[in-house]
């Protein structure tokens, strides 16, 4: 009789539990399971959106809003959206602000490392899109110990397609991102990959290894990082050639000052030199600075040495131009050659993608 009340009791419970979840309301279904956050309207408009039901205040920042122009955004059903008219082709930065804190797009599927990214292809087919009927370099993520900085640091290595499976040592460039980057920068905004997967594939330009280091440190300190730490864990790690004509240095705004930095204080060590969107830090006295990295000397080794020694500027709307004319106007007092260029709208990534696209086919070619 005992077991049989306990079995009844245990039974009930259980019929009891089927019945409540039986009973349990079911999910609302809302907008946000089928929101695209960024989305391409046909007249060009591109659309920026987050659910945000709750939310009094929300904003939009990024690569791509209009200079001077707030983007006011549209509330309906709690989804936020933000129109701009006219984004040119390109790779974006973004994120939201809700009720003023930075809220990075959760429905992105390229948010990483504090960053969501916006790919803007009308056509697909942009020198920077990817292409998924070519063979693709690996992109890899490597960690060394910095004696100078006395911490463990990243880096993006490209090797190109084939590279894992072949002998052959390869040239290598040492690309450096701008001012309140990381190495992040290159291989996601700046489509590093993308761009030197298609001149490969097309026969533009030499295989060769692309080291994009972490610039963010002061300029000094990163000169001897690049020097004593990432340099040799590259030519120890991968098979490169290791001499002057077969390694590069090029680098965007701060990174432009830092590749200065470099290649005056090692004017022997690099057969190619790049500066994008840059010159010498505009906080200090030029002469000074021509005086302290010694640049009428170093003028003759670098003339030398250098077989190309390339400077870019976005165009009088870049703002590093004026930085830029010093810097060039000093070379021309100290009989330094180089070469002058203005490509692209600015001091913005779609600039420094084509000084990429540009620089990577001229590099490491016999002349």
């Amino acid at each position: 009789m005992r077991k049989l009340i306990v079995f009844t009791i245990a039974l009930a419970a259980i019929l009891c539990s089927f019945s409540a979840g039986a009973q349990q309301p079911q999910r609302r279904i809302s907008p946000n399971d089928t929101l695209k956050s960024v989305r391409v309207l046909p007249d060009g408009t591109t659309v920026f959106s987050i659910y945000a039901p709750k939310a009094r205040t929300v904003s939009l920042t990024g690569d791509m809003m209009p200079y001077g122009q707030p983007v006011v955004p549209v509330e309906r059903n709690g989804v936020w959206s933000f129109s701009i008219p006219n984004v040119k082709p390109g790779s974006y930065r973004y994120h939201f602000v809700v009720d003023g804190v930075q809220v990075y797009d959760p429905k992105s599927p390229t948010t990483t490392q504090n960053t969501a990214l916006a790919v803007v292809e009308p056509n697909g087919k942009e020198f920077f899109s990817y292409n998924p009927n070519i063979p693709h370099g690996a992109l890899a993520v490597r960690s060394y110990w910095s004696k100078t900085l006395g911490r463990t640091r990243t880096m993006r290595v490209w090797t190109p397609a084939g590279y894992e499976a072949g002998k052959a040592k390869l040239p290598v460039l040492y690309l450096i991102h701008g001012g309140g980057d990381t190495d992040v920068a290159w291989p996601t905004v700046g489509c590093a990959g993308d761009i030197l997967d298609n001149l490969l594939a097309e026969g533009k330009m030499v295989p060769m290894i692309v080291v994009m280091p972490d610039g963010s440190c002061d300029i000094s300190s990163f000169e001897k990082d690049l020097m004593n730490d990432i340099i040799p864990f590259i030519e120890t790690n991968y098979r490169v050639l290791a001499d002057k004509d077969h390694r590069a240095v090029s680098g965007l705004s701060m990174g432009g000052i830092e590749t200065l930095e470099v290649i005056f204080q090692n004017p022997d060590k690099f057969g190619y030199v790049w500066c994008l969107s840059g010159g010498f830090n505009p906080g200090v006295d030029i002469q000074k600075e021509a005086e302290r990295l010694n640049v009428r000397a170093n003028a003759a080794i670098i003339n030398k040495n250098c077989k190309e020694f390339v400077m870019t500027q976005g165009g009088r709307t870049d703002i590093t131009y004026v930085s830029g004319e010093r810097a060039n106007k000093l070379f021309d007092e100290v009989g330094l050659k180089y070469e002058y260029q203005e490509v692209g709208e600015g001091h913005t990534w779609y600039t420094w993608k084509i000084n990429l696209y540009d620089e990577a086919q001229r590099l490491f070619k016999k002349k």
